[in-house]
C-alpha cells in the first residue's frame, strides 16, 4: 500500500516553485495558504496571489501541480487561488525589504498624483511642470517630485539646474522653490545632465528617501513625475503610496494610447486608483489659424472611455509650450493665454473640483414629540441663514 506524503513533505516539494517576478520560492514567501490531503491520493493546494488578476497565475498552476504530482502516492493535484489580505501584503513587503513609509510621512500632503505615460516622448514631464505651476496659480500649495530618475528634466524646466538643496536643523532635505512650487529631483544631487546608472535596490532607496527625508511641509498636491514604462520606480511608488491617484498621459495616436493602456493595467495590478486621462499634442494650429491633427484624433477619449475615467483635458501642441520648457519658466506662468496653457489650466481646475471637500458638521436639531423640550420659534426670515455649505453660483 502506497503511503501518502504529509504536509511537511509537500511543502518541501513546493520549494522548487519560484515566483518569476520576486525570484523566491512560494514557500519562503508564505504564499502557500493551505494543503489538504484527501482520499485516493488527491491533494488540494491553495496559493495566495498579490492581486486577483495576477498575470503569472498560469505559471503557478502548472509548477505547483508538477511539483506535488512527482511525489509518491499522489494521483491528482487541484490548485486553487486566493488573494493576500492587506496585512499579509504588508508582511510580504517587509520580507522583501520594501516596507511602507513610516507613519506620519506625508501626513500633511492632502493629494498625491502620480503622472505616468507607459512610454516616453508624450510630453509627460512638460505637463507635470506646467500642471504644478497651474495649481499653484490657483492658490494651492504644490510640490513636484521628479521620479524620472534616468530622464530627469524637471530642474531644467523650472530653471533650477543642479542647485544642491539645503538641509534643515532636523536633518531633512529642504525642497527648492520655483514659481510657487516645491521641487525635488535626483538632478540636484548629480552634475548637471549627468547620467544616472542605477538598478532596482538603489532606486527604491532613493525614492523612499525623497518621500521620507524631504521636508515637504503642508501641501495640497504632490505631483510625482514617473518614468516611462511600468518598471521598478512605478512599482516602488505604488507600494509606498497606496493612497495616490494615477493620471495617465497619452497622445491621440493609437500606438501611444495602446501603450498607455499598459500603464493603466499596472495601476490596477498594484491597486492604484486611476484619476483620469490627459491627452497631449491633440493638434497643432498654425499662426494663420489652420489646424492639423499631427498625431491623429480620439486616442485620449477612447482610453478614458475604456477605463471609465474622465478625460481631464486635451492639450494642443504649441511652439511656446516647447520653448518655455527649455527656458525654465512654465508656459502657464509666462503666457497663460496660450491655447496649451489654457488647456492645462482647465485640467488643474478639474483636479481641484475632483478633490474631496471637508464638509461642515451640521448642528443637531431636536424633533418635537415624545415629551421632549419645546422647540424654539423660528427666527425671522431676515435673520435666517442657510444650513450646510454656500456654493458659488455661476
Amino acid at each position: 500500500m502506497t503511503v501518502m506524503p504529509g504536509q511537511d513533505e509537500i511543502r518541501r516539494a513546493l520549494q522548487v516553485v519560484i515566483d518569476p517576478e520576486l525570484h523566491r520560492s512560494i514557500v519562503e514567501l508564505d504564499m502557500v495558504r493551505s494543503i489538504d490531503i484527501g482520499k485516493n491520493g488527491v491533494v488540494d493546494v491553495t496559493v495566495s496571489l498579490t492581486t486577483p488578476g495576477c498575470p503569472i497565475k498560469g505559471h503557478f498552476q502548472t509548477a505547483v501541480a508538477d511539483a506535488v504530482s512527482a511525489l509518491d502516492g499522489v494521483t491528482h493535484v487541484n490548485v486553487y487561488f486566493d488573494v493576500l489580505t492587506d496585512a499579509q501584503k504588508a508582511a510580504l513587503q517587509q520580507k522583501l525589504g520594501r516596507g511602507s513609509l513610516p507613519d506620519g510621512t506625508l501626513a500633511h500632503v492632502s493629494n498625491v498624483l502620480c503622472i505616468g505615460s507607459g512610454k516616453g516622448g508624450v510630453g509627460k514631464s512638460t505637463l507635470t511642470a506646467n500642471l504644478a505651476a497651474a495649481l499653484a496659480g490657483e492658490g494651492k500649495r504644490v510640490g513636484v517630485l521628479d521620479a524620472d530618475v534616468w530622464g530627469y528634466s524637471i530642474p531644467r524646466m523650472y530653471g533650477l539646474g543642479s542647485t544642491r538643496p539645503p538641509v534643515s536643523a532636523e536633518r531633512k532635505i529642504v525642497p527648492l522653490k520655483a514659481h510657487g512650487v516645491s521641487v525635488m529631483s535626483i538632478g540636484f544631487f548629480v552634475e548637471e545632465d549627468a547620467a544616472v546608472v542605477w538598478r532596482g535596490p538603489m532606486l527604491h532607496k532613493a525614492l523612499t528617501q525623497f518621500l521620507q527625508d524631504v521636508d515637504w511641509g503642508a501641501l495640497d498636491y504632490l505631483l510625482i513625475d514617473l518614468p516611462p514604462g511600468t518598471g521598478d520606480v512605478s512599482m516602488t511608488l505604488a507600494q509606498l503610496l497606496p493612497q495616490a491617484q494615477f493620471l495617465i498621459v497619452t497622445t491621440p495616436q493609437q500606438t501611444a494610447q495602446k501603450v498607455a493602456r499598459r500603464a493603466a493595467q499596472m495601476a490596477n495590478k498594484v491597486s492604484l486608483e486611476i484619476g483620469g486621462v490627459i491627452e497631449n499634442m491633440s493638434g497643432f494650429t498654425t499662426p494663420a489659424g489652420e489646424r492639423f491633427a499631427i498625431f491623429g484624433t480620439g486616442g485620449g477619449t477612447e482610453l478614458a472611455d475604456e477605463l471609465d475615467v474622465p478625460l481631464l483635458g486635451s492639450v494642443p501642441l504649441t511652439m511656446p509650450l516647447r520653448e518655455h520648457a527649455d527656458s525654465g519658466v512654465p508656459l502657464v506662468v509666462e503666457n497663460p493665454e496660450d491655447p496649451a496653457a489654457q488647456a492645462i489650466l482647465q485640467v488643474a481646475r478639474g483636479l481641484i473640483a475632483m478633490a474631496p471637500l471637508d464638509l461642515p458638521v451640521l448642528p443637531l436639531v431636536e424633533v418635537a414629540g415624545g415629551g421632549g423640550p419645546p422647540i424654539a420659534a423660528p427666527a425671522p426670515a431676515s435673520e435666517r441663514k442657510p444650513a450646510g455649505m454656500s456654493l458659488p453660483m455661476a
